[in-house]
């Protein structure tokens, strides 16, 4: 697996949440810890590959995969945001986690959120990474793939490039496309055989786009309205480059909530914990204690 090659110092495993067998990356000490939730078409132990082992020499870490993402169960369910906060709730519980930091990436920023709205006991700060829910996402593949069967051909026609481009030509690709910032690194090779390892499982297109579908049915993409009433400390970390939500929507985000800051990353988009780690790092790192 991706990460045992990588860090051996963190651990790859998996616990039953519920009716559901979650894959997690844990390891670390020192409190309180930190839950790493991933964004959407990701992973814990791929989204987070960067920052995990750091973060791990100063806390305890937990990074698992959504249901429905990376290694995790992918039953036939009601994906969404509500089912991934419900889930992480009794992660939570099932891991003695305590009132971890939440950090989210793009839809697990919305899920950190749902997660702090609902179960504010679970949660002792939230930190967002160019997160969904504070203004609509700028992409044109969105509402492709809200279309009957549309999403379903899109989501074939990636596994066939996955699986039979060479690497190069798949950066190429999503270059072009503008579905990945910086593909060089986003999408490196380590990062492609995992992810052609996940597409390969049957049940992954039917829960990625049940969960698309979701976010778009239940207005997922704006929740500013809601931020007054979160009970925890609010930290944003932003790639100042990404064309899916602009930084101004962190910046207003910012504006609206007292007590919040801001940290931008200079030289990335979408991903800046991928797209510039070191400088992520120091970030999130600046976040958890300040």
């Amino acid at each position: 697996m991706l990460l045992r090659r990588r860090r051996s110092e963190l651990r790859s495993g998996y616990a039953q949440v519920g009716r559901l067998v979650l894959h997690h990356v844990v390891g670390g000490r020192g409190s309180p810890p930190v839950l790493f939730v991933h964004g959407l078409g990701s992973a814990g132990f791929l989204g987070w590959r960067f920052t995990l082992p750091a973060v791990a020499a100063h806390r305890r870490i937990a990074a698992p995969d959504l249901p429905g993402f990376g290694l995790s169960d992918k039953p036939e369910l009601r994906y969404g945001v509500p089912l991934f906060a419900r889930t992480l709730a009794r992660y939570v519980d099932r891991c003695r986690l305590g009132r971890p930091v939440v950090v989210g990436a793009s839809m697990g920023g919305r899920v950190a959120l749902e997660l702090a709205f609902r179960h504010p006991g679970k949660v002792s700060r939230v930190v967002l990474v160019n997160s969904l829910g504070l203004g609509f996402p700028r992409t044109w593949a969105h509402g492709f793939l809200l279309l009957p069967g549309v999403g379903e051909t899109l989501f074939q026609v990636t596994g066939a490039a996955l699986h039979r481009m060479p690497p190069d030509g798949v950066r190429r690709l999503a270059a072009r496309l503008r579905l990945a910032t910086n593909p060089e690194r986003t999408l490196d090779d380590l990062q492609l055989e995992a992810l052609r390892e996940i597409h390969a499982d049957g049940g992954t297109a039917p829960a990625f786009l049940t969960t698309v579908r979701s976010l778009a049915l239940r207005s997922a993409d704006d929740v500013l309205s809601d931020l007054s009433r979160l009970g925890v400390p609010l930290r944003l970390i932003w790639g100042v480059d990404d064309p899916l939500f602009p930084v101004g929507q962190a910046e207003r985000a910012h504006r609206l909530v007292p007590g919040s800051r801001l940290r931008l990353v200079e030289g990335a988009g979408h991903t800046p914990e991928i797209e510039q780690p070191e400088r992520f790092l120091e970030a999130l790192l600046a976040s958890l204690d300040d």
